[in-house]
């Protein structure tokens, strides 16, 4: 669904400025979209989920946001708005399946050209660790398209890791992806040292406390860590240079016999004004 066709359509039942009001972009997730509805447009909010459906025959549920994604879960309140009374869907993405439940785990369908980036930069044999695995979004695509030889696939969420274990079993990875509940310093520290030749940090909130713990999971010090956080950019700041120089005084200071360069830089996405979503693959060598 454009977002551009869908306002156009609203027109026809909603002022211009009503219209403009709704400035947060639809997420569609399997038959689930979702979206922002300001306080305003409260009492329009069936009217503007019955135009979701209209426009778009697959998505048969559409829900509100009514709060940010918080907490060691990631999670955010949905409530009802039209359609189908539910929060289970299947999402199909890069030809794999996942199984979700948007108001229990995370999920963004918005990340989906960046899974697919890393999936093609993973090499056959591999072992990956992905330290914050969810329902497995990153694993599963890993696992499918790249050949590696293990995904260890961590996450302290329950729910996801039971919705991660379904995925495994959907997409017939069951040799590749192995599933770990737990928090993934403990999980590292006790299971995974000196074991990967990539890690991945899809947690923003996270990834910048559990980077030594990411140094230490990669195999003799030796590896790929794709890091991925925040940082907020005036307009005359570069977001990518502010996370490089952030994360570069992080590594020179861990403490570990290590060389590192970092191989790009990528804005992933806009996440508020000012604010934005970066990852950094970073190339770790052990000292000479």
């Amino acid at each position: 669904m454009r977002k551009k066709g869908f306002k156009d359509y609203l027109k026809k039942f909603l002022s211009e400025e009503e219209v403009s009001a709704l400035k947060s972009s639809l997420e569609i997730v399997g038959t689930i979209a979702i979206l922002r509805i300001p306080e305003s447009l409260a009492s329009k909010e069936r009217l503007i989920g019955e135009a979701i459906l209209e426009l778009n025959k697959n998505v048969k549920t559409v829900l509100k946001q009514v709060s940010p994604i918080n907490g060691d879960f990631r999670v955010r309140s949905l409530s009802w708005v039209a359609g189908e009374k539910q929060t289970e869907t299947i999402h199909k993405e890069h030809g794999y399946l996942l199984k979700v439940d948007v108001s229990k785990v995370y999920f963004s369908p918005r990340l989906q050209f960046e899974r697919l980036r890393i999936a093609q930069l993973v090499k056959p044999g591999e072992v990956v660790i992905n330290m914050f695995a969810g329902v497995g979004s990153f694993s599963i695509v890993i696992a499918k398209k790249s050949r590696p030889s293990k995904v260890y696939s961590i996450d302290l969420n329950p729910t996801a890791i039971e919705y991660l274990k379904e995925n495994i079993a959907l997409n017939k990875v069951e040799d590749i992806v192995v599933p770990i509940l737990g928090d993934a310093k403990e999980v590292v520290n006790s299971k995974l040292l000196n074991t990967a030749d990539r890690v991945l940090m899809p947690l923003p909130a996270k990834a910048y406390e559990y980077l030594p713990e990411a140094i230490k999971a990669l195999r003799n010090f030796s590896g790929w860590i794709h890091y991925y956080d925040f940082t907020y950019a005036k307009k005359n700041e570069d977001p990518k240079q502010k996370m490089i120089k952030k994360v570069e005084s992080k590594l020179g200071n861990a403490g570990f016999p290590i060389d590192f360069f970092i191989q790009n830089s990528r804005v992933v996405r806009s996440v508020g004004p000012n604010w934005y979503q970066v990852v950094l693959d970073i190339r770790i060598k052990p000292r000479a």
